[in-house]
């Protein structure tokens, strides 16, 4: 008996120490895919997706702490032209070659629902922590709350932004509207965010 459970645990062993050998010479000797072009790993989407998912339902935000204003929208848009057009795209315009060499490819947030049917607290913890192994990067350094927030709004009412918005989305750089609109709304607005008010509706 003894002799048995000892041969099914080093069988167990042996088995690990094969696979996990077998692992380390995948990627070690450059057989695994590294190039943005090469195709994904066996239920890499799959798996990623799944953990992804999982931290966000744990961590995101559950109230909206400003409202989906025209001031909070046009500081969304000018945020967004900044930091996000590049990647994400524009309403009417082609994807960039910076989206398009990305792996995995980059949504664009103003073709189809974009992410209209994303909670806006989902959308700010994409914005605030960024996405691992993806060219998504975190935001919680350069940008303040004011300010992930007013974009993750823009973005959660893409489908029925006003015409003041759409006028600054479609002018990446601004002018004298844009920056004064700017400089407004995150003076207004800048207390807001980061105090404990009620949530607010998309």
């Amino acid at each position: 008996m003894k002799r048995t459970v000892l041969g099914i645990v080093i069988g167990f062993a042996l088995g690990v120490a094969i696979v996990l050998g077998g692992l380390y010479f995948y990627f070690s000797t450059g057989m695994a895919p590294a190039a943005t072009s090469a195709a994904p790993l066996p239920f890499e989407r799959k798996l990623a997706h799944m953990a992804l998912r999982a931290r966000i339902e744990r961590e995101m935000p559950a109230q909206v702490p400003i409202y989906p204003d025209e001031v909070n929208l046009i500081a969304g848009a000018h945020v967004y032209n900044e930091h996000c057009a590049v990647c994400h795209g524009l309403p009417g315009k082609e994807q960039t070659a910076i989206a398009k060499g990305e792996f995995p490819q980059p949504p664009q947030l103003f073709k189809g629902k974009g992410v209209t049917d994303d909670e806006p607290g989902e959308t700010y913890w994409k914005v605030a922590n960024g996405i691992r192994l993806t060219g998504m990067p975190g935001f919680i350094q350069q940008l303040s709350a004011s300010e992930m927030w007013q974009v993750s709004l823009l973005m959660a009412n893409a489908d029925k932004l006003p015409d003041s918005v759409k006028t600054i989305l479609n002018s990446p750089g601004g002018g004298a509207v844009a920056q004064s609109g700017t400089a407004q709304s995150r003076e207004v607005h800048a207390a807001s965010a980061d105090s404990p008010q009620q949530g607010a509706s998309r």
